[in-house]
């Protein structure tokens, strides 16, 4: 066949893919723009920035057995320096994090378990058990210094909820805005907000702040309930997603590989 039919035939190929791919793009943009506005409706807890804790009876169950949660983070901590980067993991972090001050050790997310961190952690992975609509979970690291700039979450059908494990006392140098207000976290205490406000948090401390980090489907009334399910059930099928899952499992054979050689 002559190369110039070819190359005008992979040219064509091409274009129908990214033809394709824009307009499946656009439509599921599309379908998230239309589910937001129903969440804003149908929100039977309202939609402030931040959420009185009593507002989620389990949060109260979570904080009960705080220190168990924290008991197997330490035993994470050991290897601090061998956790990745949260933006070696997830695409989506790189426009605000890309250096090594904010590490994560991930659980579970969007339809994705680790069975090495749940093995790992059994208590942890028993009490997030409490929590209805569990979407993601995992512990957030910060390292002295570290700042994340403005920005807000992808989608406002779930809910934010840190849980404090090791926080230094001196909520004049940690924090987070959501919107408007300012919050500090404390140790063995629930912060619950929605990430689709912008936000920004950081820690001017010289030691590290860890917590608890889930995000849950926001309670919603019908018919946004029902939307909003299918819109998080898709999550899992995204470029983000499906990246992470393979850099998480390239990480997790290097950790847990190097942990069995140490035994």
């Amino acid at each position: 066949m002559d190369q110039r039919v070819q190359q005008k035939q992979k040219t064509q190929g091409l274009e129908d893919t990214m033809s394709r791919d824009s307009f499946v793009a656009k439509a599921v943009q599309k379908l998230v723009d239309g589910a937001e506005k129903l969440n804003l409706k149908h929100s039977p807890v309202g939609n402030p920035p931040v959420y009185p804790t009593d507002d989620f009876p389990w949060a109260r169950e979570v904080e009960a057995e705080w220190r168990l949660i924290r008991a197997e983070l330490d035993k994470v901590l050991v290897r601090k320096g061998d956790l990745p980067a949260f933006h070696e993991i997830s695409q989506e972090v790189r426009s605000i994090s890309s250096d090594q001050n904010w590490k994560t050790f991930f659980l579970c997310g969007y339809g994705i378990t680790s069975d090495e961190a749940i093995a790992q952690c059994p208590e942890t992975w028993r009490i997030l058990q409490k929590i209805p609509g569990l979407k993601s979970a995992m512990f957030s690291i910060f390292e002295p210094g570290k700042h994340l700039p403005p920005h807000r979450g992808p989608y406002n059908g779930v809910l934010r909820f840190h849980l404090g494990l090791l926080v230094p006392n001196q909520p004049d140098k940690i924090g987070i805005r959501v919107d408007k207000e300012v919050c500090h976290w404390e140790e063995g205490k629930a912060l619950i907000f929605d990430d689709a406000y912008e936000h920004e948090a950081w820690n001017h401390s010289e030691e590290v702040r860890v917590v608890l980090f889930v995000d849950f489907e926001k309670p919603l009334s019908f018919p946004a309930n029902l939307t909003n399910k299918a819109v998080l059930n898709l999550a899992v099928f995204t470029p983000f997603i499906r990246e992470g899952y393979k850099a998480h499992k390239a990480w997790e054979k290097m950790f847990y590989g190097e942990g069995q050689k140490h035994r």
